[in-house]
């Protein structure tokens, strides 16, 4: 049995590392690659200045980042990386989630298309959809919100 951590626990180890050495460098960065064994965290930033670093890719869910926003009572389901934001399984499918749903904590409300790789957006928390505010196949940033919640 190999110590290696399984693949998906690696991109998150990755992750964690990229995270710490964005912070620990003085000045901006541009460009970031970090590889253990064939997974591989990339980032590249195209403004300047360092961005937070975005999740890795995979076919996991991805958690709302911890900086879930909070406007005018509303909270903000954000984008968690950098891509495509999709707001049906597939075209031509229903939508995840529209204006005036009721959606629970972990409740996927999107997909977010990273490298080819669909990653389902959850909320975190329960709450009634107040408005959808990415159209359907917009590129989006990391930390973008896509839908606001207000209490159900």
């Amino acid at each position: 049995m190999s110590s290696e951590p399984a693949g998906g626990e690696l991109l998150v180890q990755l992750r964690q590392q990229a995270r710490q050495l964005v912070a620990e460098v003085a000045g901006p960065l541009r460009r970031l690659s970090m590889r253990s064994g064939d997974a591989v965290v990339e980032i590249e930033w195209h403004a300047a200045g360092a961005m937070p670093v975005p999740a890795a890719a995979g076919s996991a869910p991805l958690a709302v980042p911890e900086a879930q926003a909070h406007t005018e009572g509303r909270a903000m389901v954000v984008s968690p990386i950098v891509g495509t934001f999709y707001r049906a399984p597939e075209p031509g499918a229903a939508p995840f989630v529209e204006v005036g749903d009721v959606v629970e904590a972990g409740q996927v409300i999107g997909i977010v298309e990273a490298m080819k790789l669909m990653n389902h957006i959850t909320a975190e928390q329960a709450g009634k959809v107040a408005e959808v505010l990415v159209r359907d196949g917009e590129p989006v940033e990391f930390e973008q919100a896509l839908v606001a919640l207000v209490p159900a």
